[in-house]
């Protein structure tokens, strides 16, 4: 899938009177690697799903784009993978039923069948565990599989590092280098270098935060 652009344009968004960011003009280019940055509670979670078209703007204007061509907010989701640690699995499937089932949303890059997406995430020997009874580390190394390993233009990664050993981490990183190079990939983080390793641009969601009411 083509890699997607995004543009915002003075825009905002509060959850009543408080603006979490305001008067944001941002440009993400296609194929572009972007973090966003912030403290907690700083409002980079709420930017993030609005960058997904989830959550909706209170002002201004958020554009996709592939090839030059706009993408109805309604349908961008088919061209988006997302990984946080707020999004739920299903608990009462197993691994293997869990990508079967994935699989049937978008599908996977390269073809990739159920087997190796399971050998890719690293969590072969509990392919027949049931998800409830996987750690959260597992949990995480899943979200990220499934987000990573679809074949979305746009990937979003919301503190991908949260619950991950070292070991973990270090798949993690050769996960992103062998399968984000063509694609845009946004990624929140609390200034954790390793979550944002390959990143070229910024955003500090702190430096739009507005005082103005209405």
């Amino acid at each position: 899938m083509n890699a997607l652009s995004l543009t915002l344009k003075h825009a905002g968004k509060k959850f009543g009177k408080e603006w979490i960011f305001r008067e944001l003009n941002f440009q993400i280019n296609a194929g572009e690697k972007c973090v966003i940055l912030g403290g907690n509670g700083s409002g980079k979670s709420t930017l993030l799903q609005t960058l997904s078209g989830f959550v909706t703007l209170n002002e201004g204007e958020l554009i996709h784009e592939a090839e030059g061509k706009t993408i109805n907010i309604e349908e961008v989701h088919a061209s988006l993978s997302y990984a946080s640690p707020y999004l739920q699995l299903v608990e009462d499937l197993t691994l293997e039923e869990m990508i079967l089932h994935a699989g049937k949303f978008k599908r996977f890059l390269n073809g990739y069948s159920s087997d190796e997406i399971i050998e890719l995430s690293g969590l072969k020997t509990s392919s027949d565990k049931f998800i409830k009874q996987f750690s959260s580390g597992m949990k995480q190394r899943l979200k990220i599989t499934l987000a990573v390993l679809a074949d979305t233009g746009l990937v979003l990664l919301d503190e991908p590092v949260s619950n991950l050993d070292a070991n973990a981490i270090a798949w993690y990183k050769q996960m992103v280098n062998d399968h984000c190079d063509n694609r845009t990939v946004i990624v929140c983080s609390n200034n954790i270098a390793d979550e944002f390793f390959f990143c070229t641009k910024r955003l500090n969601v702190e430096d739009y935060k507005k005082l103005k009411q209405h």
